[in-house]
């Protein structure tokens, strides 16, 4: 049985390790909280998490440990970016979409915006 032992306690390069790993799982319970925002239409709160969620990912871009991981937490971090790519997928399936359609609404008040103006008459 293993014993939680203080981070503080670690060698420097698990204590690296395990918070990369804190830092992966934040991201997927972010994702997590992203794609609930994206089934309820919540735009602005997946704008904000998004936001959050770029913070977490820079932060742990610039304090990737380079040492290597053991299996374990190897393993643990390859199953929390499947994570993270499996809520992502699912975001997009359900922002896309939406986005298009924003799009074409956005393109067609622009070409009804120049229409008007171009045969605009002066009375």
């Amino acid at each position: 049985m293993k014993q939680d032992i203080p981070i503080e306690n670690l060698p420097k390069n698990n204590r690296d390790s395990m918070q990369m790993i804190a830092i992966y799982e934040a991201i997927l319970t972010i994702t997590d909280q992203m794609l609930q925002a994206a089934k309820n239409s919540d735009w602005d709160e997946l704008i904000a998490l998004e936001q959050n969620c770029k913070r977490l990912t820079t932060h742990l871009m610039a304090q990737h440990a380079s040492g290597q991981l053991d299996d374990e937490l190897r393993q643990k971090k390859i199953n929390l970016i499947h994570g993270i790519l499996e809520r992502d997928a699912e975001i997009r399936a359900i922002t896309e979409p939406w986005m298009v359609k924003l799009q074409n609404q956005l393109t067609g008040y622009d070409r009804n915006r120049k229409l008007g103006q171009t045969y605009q008459t002066d009375l």
